[in-house]
C-alpha cells in the first residue's frame, strides 16, 4: 500500500509542477498557458501530493514490549 500511495503522490507532485509552470507561462502548448489560476491549482495539487507522500512514508510507532 505504501508503494501505491508513493506513486500516486509522485504523480500529483509532477502534475502540480506542470500546472504551475503552465500557469506562470514558462511551459507552453496548452490552453492553461498564462492562466494564473492554473498556477494556484498546481500549487494546491503539489502540496496535496507532498502531504500524501509524507503520510505514506511515515513510520508506524512501535509497540512497547512487556
Amino acid at each position: 500500500m505504501r508503494i501505491i500511495l508513493s506513486i500516486i503522490s509522485g504523480i500529483l507532485i509532477l502534475v502540480g509542477a506542470v500546472w504551475i509552470l503552465q500557469g506562470i507561462d514558462v511551459l507552453g502548448g496548452s490552453v492553461m498557458t498564462g492562466q494564473s489560476q492554473w498556477a494556484i491549482y498546481g500549487g494546491i495539487t503539489a502540496v496535496l501530493g507532498i502531504i500524501l507522500l509524507v503520510f505514506a512514508n511515515r513510520k508506524k510507532p512501535t509497540m512497547p514490549q512487556k
